[in-house]
């Protein structure tokens, strides 16, 4: 169609097809670029694995958004320095704008010795591998039997459940850098863990931090209801395991023989309040403890090799925007580059600020557009140009073949849900690549 909008966005979580989605439905033509075979981002390989009536409702939202006829879906594109296709390749194919919300591909490291070790991890990836993203799902993660996982948030709550139930871990233990007030887990996804928490130690733990809230004047039973509150509704132990709290404490370092993580140093913090944040300051106090696998549950950062500027471990945006959307900025400092998702703000809330910021994102490019005319991209010429990558690019008819036939698997094998592991499986199933 003639003086038609046509916009790039890269990423099919919920932030890009939900963003897509808003601008489609304004008459903008979208070109959805996708590193993944499949859409859905985080919301497919980053929610608990037993989560099947949440996923598959979330999936159904995803396929109406793809079925827009104003949507071209690109999968298996990965796009960045060294991926098929630049950043700048991209805009220099005549789209009006482009919007990124290809979420924070960057793994936040704290620069400690010993992360190079086997045995540490990042969260996302361990998350990755067992949703069975590729190549997450093919890499081997020898967990062992004792585990520190850095933080305590709902992520670490599901990779700890994870450790445990799936894994056959013997003892779990949080390290967290502030106190029991601090954590940031939520009641519903504790109750999943709560069974495994040893209270004779956590008695104890609390007993020893006490000094360090009174210090502060804060109530030791802020921070007791916060992580026992979901006792009342605590699942049935399924293995034989302890999970533990190490408040007031921040990893240093990591060591290991051989290239194997043997110990986690930590060292002991105070807590200190300023201006109505409490926040931890370290004692230069050390310990160590034992563990097989540290795993950094830290959030996450975005792609530095992506191909925009960065600043904090975020996209770098105009403090100054010419079309904000609810007093906030999703504009690049990129001329026409738009940031929604966790390419804005990285691990901000889960899926419901990603549908919301995409959407708010592709509001913003809707105010830039009215500034300028349509330049006819070509859609046909782009498909071309993808067709020379010399690798299969998923098509949506692709994905609707895929849906089907991993359906007719779980019917087979009377799971509620079933997921090809390997990139090489997934083209098998559309007829992309001969089987083997």
């Amino acid at each position: 169609m003639k003086n038609q909008y046509f916009v790039a966005v890269i990423g099919a979580g919920p932030a890009g097809l939900f963003g897509a989605r808003e601008l489609a439905n304004h008459g903008v033509r979208v070109a959805l670029f996708n590193r993944d075979i499949k859409a859905g981002g985080l919301a497919e390989y980053g929610i608990y694995l037993d989560k099947h009536t949440m996923k598959q409702g979330l999936r159904k939202q995803f396929r109406q958004a793809l079925e827009m006829e104003g949507i071209d879906y690109y999968g298996n594109v990965l796009i960045g320095t060294g991926g098929d296709l630049t950043l700048d390749e991209i805009r220099a194919m005549g789209f009006d704008a482009v919007m990124v919300s290809a979420g924070a591909q960057g793994t936040k490291k704290l620069g400690l010795p010993g992360e190079d070790l086997v045995g540490v991890y990042h969260a996302k990836d361990v998350v990755y591998h067992y949703n069975k993203l590729p190549p997450f799902s093919q890499r081997n993660f020898p967990f062992g039997k004792r585990s520190a996982i850095i933080g305590a948030g709902n992520v670490m709550v599901d990779i700890a459940r994870y450790l445990i139930t799936h894994q056959g871990m013997q003892e779990v233990t949080a390290v967290v850098r502030r106190g029991p007030a601090e954590v940031n887990f939520t009641k519903d996804e504790m109750k999943h863990l709560i069974s495994y928490l040893d209270m004779d130690e956590f008695e104890n733990e609390m007993k020893r931090v006490i000094p360090a809230l009174e210090a502060i004047q804060q109530d030791p039973e802020i921070g007791r209801h916060k992580v026992l509150d979901a006792l009342s509704k605590a699942d049935l132990k399924v293995r034989d395991a302890k999970f533990h709290f190490d408040f007031l404490a921040s990893p240093t370092a990591m060591y290991g023989e051989n290239g194997h993580l043997t110990k986690l140093e930590v060292e002991e913090n105070i807590l200190v309040e300023k201006d109505g944040k409490t926040s931890a300051k370290g004692t230069g106090v050390k310990r160590t403890l034992d563990v097989d696998t540290v795993i950094f549950a830290i959030g996450d950062q975005v792609d530095a090799s992506f191909g925009l500027p960065t600043e904090w471990g975020e996209f770098s945006k105009n403090k100054n925007p010419k079309f904000p959307v609810e007093g906030v900025s999703y504009e690049s400092v990129t001329e026409g580059v738009f940031v929604g998702g966790w390419s804005r703000k990285a691990s901000e809330g889960l899926v419901g600020y990603a549908r919301r910021d995409g959407t708010n994102a592709a509001k913003a490019v809707m105010q830039y557009l009215a500034t300028k005319s349509p330049v006819d991209a070509n859609p046909e010429a782009i498909l071309e140009r993808l067709k020379s990558l010399h690798k299969p690019v998923i098509l949506k008819e692709d994905l609707k073949r895929l849906e089907a036939v991993e359906a007719e698997e779980a019917r087979k094998r009377e799971l509620p849900d079933f997921k090809f592991s390997s990139n090489e499986e997934m083209l098998q199933a559309m007829g992309l690549i001969e089987t083997a």
